[in-house]
């Protein structure tokens, strides 16, 4: 089956960039220097942890859906593919964005600055949504439906929770990020359109 090894470098690729982003993140953070700080329990650790059972799903085959090669599923997988590119690209462009802002746990540096360009300009947390969207585009390439379950029911509110719990204290910290939070979605863009 000729889906495998490509959906296996997608994959690969995905992970390879994100952790080695987190590394650098790690060694270049300035965490000496925070103004305000919170503890969360979701944090690099926590989310490492969520993408080993994560991993062990889909590497086992636990909750996997059997299909055989068809159109339809080189379709599909093309798709996931390409959520997963923009996924890294949203991922590590955020991070470049960041720049110093970056911490494990949540904190406000006092040279801090609200980023609202690039992919900000598209989510508040471009590096908590690139994730959900790589799992939820790696649970359909795989068509794995506990992987897709484990990603809405565990990391999605994960992420959530630690969006909010930084969106505290970015309010606290910046008067505009109110006007911010309501014209650009948390996870996923707001459809201008629709809104009234």
């Amino acid at each position: 089956m000729l889906l495998q090894p490509i959906n296996f470098i997608f994959t690969a690729i995905a992970f390879l960039a994100i952790s080695l982003a987190v590394v650098i993140n790690f060694v270049e953070s300035n965490s000496d220097n925070a103004k305000r700080q919170k503890r969360s329990f979701v944090e690099t650790g926590t989310m490492t942890l969520f993408f080993f059972f994560f991993y062990l799903s889909i590497r086992f085959g636990i909750g996997k859906i059997y299909f055989s090669e068809s159109k339809l599923l080189w379709i599909i997988s093309s798709i996931c593919w390409a959520v997963i590119l923009l996924g890294i690209y949203f991922n590590l462009y955020g991070r470049i964005l960041l720049g110093k802002n970056w911490a494990n746990q949540i904190k406000i540096y006092s040279k801090h600055t609200l980023i609202t360009k690039g992919v900000y300009k598209i989510v508040r947390h471009p590096l908590y949504a690139s994730l959900i969207w790589i799992f939820y585009a790696c649970s359909v390439l795989y068509l794995n439906w506990l992987a897709f379950l484990l990603n809405t029911l565990i990391f999605v509110p994960m992420m959530n929770y630690r969006a909010k719990q930084e969106e505290e204290l970015l309010e606290k910290q910046f008067k505009d990020y109110k006007r911010y939070k309501n014209k650009v979605g948390r996870f996923f863009p707001k459809l201008k359109w629709l809104k009234k």
